[in-house]
Order: structure tokens, then C-alpha cells, then sequence
């Protein structure tokens, strides 16, 4: 008889075991790894484009900058940092990599205006993640029994 109840109570916790807790476990990693994923895309932040034509001894060229925002201020201009940058006419100047970022800064400044900019990223994309992220995390606290 204590074999059959044995028995019975091993069933019972592998059910319970196998339908409700180990769900949940995979359910709760796959709701932080969202999370995480998600954070990483805002932490981020906006990246975008500039580009102007930088003149020289009667010689010309565009500049093309990646950029990345750090901060608005209340003017409209965008605090940035320089990701990338190069010349469309590579005789025009024929420094490359950091140099070429420090020449960048120096001609261009710490902030740029932010209509000048053509960004990457969109505030609805952003919108869009916040609104899934909510639903998930409003779904995971509804159906977790454990």
C-alpha cells in the first residue's frame, strides 16, 4: 500500500513538475532575455547620418559622419559622438580612422543640428518594443502560476 501512495506522490510531483514548474522556468528566462535584448536597443541610443561639403584650397568634397546622439539640448542641437566618417572624393584629404575622427571633431564641433541629421532609428520603433516588452511582462504576471 505505501508503494502505490509512493508511487502516486512520484506521479504527482512529476506532473506537477513537468506541466507547471519547469514551463514557468523557460517562460521567466525567455521574458528576461526580452528584457535584456530590449534594454540593449535603447541603451544604445540614436544613430543617424550628417553629411556637409567641406572646401579646401579651391578643392571640394562630401563629408559623410556617422554619429551618434548623447544629448538634445534646448535649442535643437544634438550633442553627438563620431562613430565613422569619410570623404566622397579620397583625394580630396587622406587621413583615415582616428585621425580622420579628430579632424571631423575639430571642423564640426561637439554638437550639430538636428535637423541635419538623418537618423537610423525611428521613436516608433522604440514605441513599438516598449508597448511589446509591456505586454509580455503584463501577460507573464497574469498566466504564472509559480
Amino acid at each position: 500500500m505505501t508503494i502505490y501512495l509512493a508511487i502516486f506522490i512520484a506521479f504527482v510531483a512529476g506532473y506537477m513538475y513537468g506541466h507547471k514548474i519547469k514551463p514557468n522556468k523557460r517562460l521567466r528566462k525567455a521574458i528576461k532575455d526580452v528584457n535584456e535584448k530590449s534594454a540593449a536597443i535603447f541603451d544604445a541610443g540614436n544613430k543617424g547620418m550628417y553629411k556637409t561639403v567641406v572646401t579646401d584650397n579651391n578643392k571640394s568634397s562630401e563629408l559623410v559622419v556617422e554619429v551618434k546622439e548623447l544629448a538634445v539640448t534646448k535649442t535643437g542641437l544634438i550633442k553627438v559622438q563620431y562613430l565613422n566618417a569619410f570623404y566622397k572624393n579620397p583625394e580630396f584629404r587622406t587621413k583615415k580612422g582616428e585621425a580622420l575622427l579628430t579632424e571631423v571633431q575639430g571642423l564640426l564641433g561637439d554638437y550639430l543640428p538636428a535637423e541635419d541629421i538623418e537618423w537610423y532609428e525611428t521613436p516608433d520603433r522604440h514605441s513599438n518594443i516598449k508597448n511589446f516588452v509591456n505586454y509580455i511582462n503584463t501577460t507573464y504576471h497574469k498566466h504564472s502560476g509559480i
